[in-house]
């Protein structure tokens, strides 16, 4: 299994993930998919000749079981993105405590989960990649985004902890801060927008690529995608 990377998709779906997992199947990689319900992966799996997998990401028990198939059956992995995230809209006075412990949960705790499982394996094997997917609320704090603006702040603060721990290691870890709107095959968004006025997920994929593929002595560890019309 050395001649091949393997990639592990964790919350991946159709968007973005989708995007990284075909572009990572073209450069060759064994790619490994995770959600929690797997049966809708099967159509992108057949496509790209990979693996679905069931994974509930804010369940260590269920994380730790994912791991041990994918080394099982391809690999462990070379690189590693964790994608998934969950939010909560409303006015701080109306949210609902349970439904935002269950958002945080997914978007930041389970980013720990997949990150602590993925360095075990890459530390004793002494290199590997991995990648956080963030958002514009990463960075900024927006009004009724109260949920999503902490778990994506602590989605950050973990890869950047991360990075600052494993780099020495020889482990590359980066974040993406996607600020904008990710484009859909059929979007109502885009006559608004103009053209290329929305984050093309091929195009964001190729950064990942470019993540992985980045030579050591000028790894990054923040990208901030966003289109050219897009307010910063």
């Amino acid at each position: 299994m050395a001649d091949r990377e393997t990639a592990l998709i964790v919350g991946a779906g159709a968007g973005l993930s989708a995007a990284v997992a075909r572009l990572f199947a073209s450069q060759g990689m064994r790619v490994a998919l995770a959600a929690r319900n797997p049966a809708k992966l099967a159509d992108l799996a057949d496509q790209i000749d990979g693996t679905a997998h069931p994974c509930d990401a804010a369940d260590s028990a269920s994380v730790d079981a994912l791991f041990e198939a994918v080394a099982r059956d391809m690999g462990p992995p070379d690189v590693v993105l964790y994608n998934p995230s969950a939010r909560v809209r409303g006015a701080i006075e109306t949210l609902d405590p349970n439904a935002v412990r269950e958002a945080l949960l997914i978007s930041c705790f389970g980013g720990f989960l997949v990150g602590q499982a993925a360095a075990k394996e890459m530390i004793e094997r002494g290199s590997g990649t991995i990648l956080f997917t963030g958002a514009s609320a990463s960075i900024k704090g927006y009004a009724n985004s109260s949920c999503f603006a902490m778990g994506k702040f602590g989605l950050r603060g973990l890869a950047q902890s991360m990075a600052r721990e494993l780099q020495p290691k020889n482990i590359h870890v980066a974040h993406f801060v996607i600020d904008g709107g990710i484009a859909k095959p059929i979007d109502p968004r885009a006559a608004d927008r103009g053209p290329d006025g929305l984050l093309a997920p091929d195009e964001i994929a190729k950064t990942y690529l470019h993540a992985h593929r980045q030579h050591r002595s000028a790894w990054t560890f923040e990208f901030e995608l966003r289109p050219w019309v897009e307010k910063f």
